[in-house]
């Protein structure tokens, strides 16, 4: 099994603060779907950057999130942040839809503390 990884890190908003997209976030669309694009955009990015491969069959994904304080947290909030992610990996073509007979996951971690924000994404192609 061949394993890819990547790290991602979290964008900035108009106002400067960090962009994760929460399950709790109870804002206006447009600045929601600016950070979804954001993300969107910057794992496309970040993938075609670390020329990972494309057109895979199957895969199981991975997402380590690091933050940069050591605040408790709850990771599967962040599931928007990871969908946003995983649409810009098929947008760069690493599987050819995000359904259930291509991917498994993706599985939420907490990281560790880093000095950037940012998630650490694991890819395993699987049979």
């Amino acid at each position: 099994m061949t394993e890819h990884q990547i790290f991602i890190p979290t964008p900035r908003d108009r106002k400067g603060r960090l962009a994760w997209l929460s399950m709790n976030e109870r804002t206006h669309w447009a600045p929601r779907a600016e950070k979804t694009r954001q993300w969107r955009t910057l794992a496309r990015f970040t993938a075609a950057q670390h020329k990972l491969p494309t057109g895979l069959e199957n895969v199981h994904i991975t997402a380590h999130v690091h933050k940069t304080n050591n605040r408790s947290y709850d990771v599967h909030n962040l599931i928007p942040t990871m969908k946003a992610v995983v649409d810009g990996l098929v947008d760069y073509g690493l599987v050819d839809d995000d359904d259930n007979s291509r991917l498994t996951g993706p599985d939420m971690r907490p990281g560790t503390k880093r000095d950037q924000a940012g998630i650490t994404i694991t890819i395993k192609e699987t049979t």
